[in-house]
């Protein structure tokens, strides 16, 4: 089967290459239908990644979150046009210990692989799952980012201690509102605290217990356990904020990405017995799990329809710049196009 696929070369910059694709039993053919673009798909068009790292992964399709319409299943499991999410992480393996979203050996969309930015997608069976007919496709588009909130949010669950009284998040962006979202559905009894930047956007998180800028945290507020999902430079800051207001023997997880290294104060967990944890991508129970969630869970499906932010349609090339462009300058949500190349 050839296939158009539209691959950056350059910082700002596409062109469309024809792939010959192959399609096995074991393979379902998917039309990409509604996109959304992550932060790591913007240091790849802004090229602000390392030099060395974009000559080792250009030319490359970008776009690992997304949804789509089933154009072929050579077995017949999934009949033509269902909605599917596409699965990015693609394991070659299997270990009784490590997740698929941690073994060295799996490629990730849109990472040295290419993404979903494709005419079609050539996805193996364990790739793909179906969504409800019923959900709105502009939030499905980024459920993928749900399953990684997921992700962290077990890891959590897998390693705190018994004390779920107050769960504080760091962060006010994307991340921390979808994960913000999922600890209401996963932890109900606990309080949830939000820290944040900017009020205009901690102001969405009206469903939160409390909200604190992070120039303005009681000096004696205390939090059970802690979600870091700031990323960037201020990942620094918000670990060691959560050191800081986080109870001994208290559990960090850390979702934010950073470029630089960060320095922690590491005496300070040493002398409160702190765990810190790290988390990253997601795996196929991941999106099992987070669609169980949206689907017994219409609250949290409406929450996340708020983080919605910059749509269009994108036809052409230029369309697909000015939709990166445009994001680049979008101040709050998730930016979705509708692909229709």
């Amino acid at each position: 089967m050839l296939n158009q696929v539209y691959r950056l070369v350059a910082a700002r910059q596409f062109e469309v290459q024809t792939v010959a694709e192959e399609v096995t039993a074991n393979d379902i053919v998917v039309r990409p239908r509604y996109l959304s673009v992550c932060h790591a798909d913007q240091r790849y068009f802004t090229g602000s990644r390392p030099q060395a790292t974009l000559r080792q992964k250009l030319p490359m399709a970008l776009i690992h979150e997304g949804v789509g319409e089933v154009v072929n299943d050579p077995k017949g499991e999934f009949k033509p046009g269902t909605l599917v999410a596409m699965i990015p992480n693609t394991p070659s393996e299997t270990d009784p210990i490590i997740k698929e979203n941690y073994l060295p050996t799996s490629k990730f969309r849109s990472s040295g692989f290419d993404g979903f930015m494709q005419e079609f997608v050539v996805l193996r069976r364990d790739r793909v799952i179906e969504v409800p007919a019923d959900f709105d496709h502009e939030m499905s588009a980024f459920i993928e980012m749900v399953s990684v909130g997921v992700h962290g949010l077990t890891a959590l669950a897998d390693t705190m201690d018994a004390d779920k009284t107050t769960i504080g998040i760091w962060g006010d962006g994307n991340l921390g509102y979808i994960t913000a979202t999922l600890v209401k559905q996963l932890f109900p009894e606990s309080q949830l605290m939000i820290f944040g930047r900017h009020q205009s956007k901690l102001d969405y998180f009206s469903f939160a217990d409390k909200t604190y800028l992070v120039d303005d945290i009681p000096a004696d507020l205390k939090v059970s356990q802690a979600v870091e999902c700031t990323g960037g430079r201020g990942s620094e800051q918000a670990i060691a904020q959560i050191i800081q207001h986080i109870k001994p023997m208290g559990t960090a997880i850390l979702m934010g990405v950073s470029e630089d290294p960060v320095g922690i104060d590491t005496r300070s967990v040493l002398a409160e017995g702190l765990t810190l944890r790290g988390t990253s991508r997601s795996g196929r129970v991941d999106f099992e799990k987070a669609l169980d969630i949206l689907t017994k869970s219409p609250v949290t499906r409406e929450r996340l329809q708020n983080l919605v932010g910059l749509t269009r349609k994108v036809s052409t090339i230029q369309d697909i710049i000015d939709f990166f462009e445009g994001d680049l300058t979008n101040y709050w949500g998730k930016a979705v196009m509708e692909w229709d190349v």
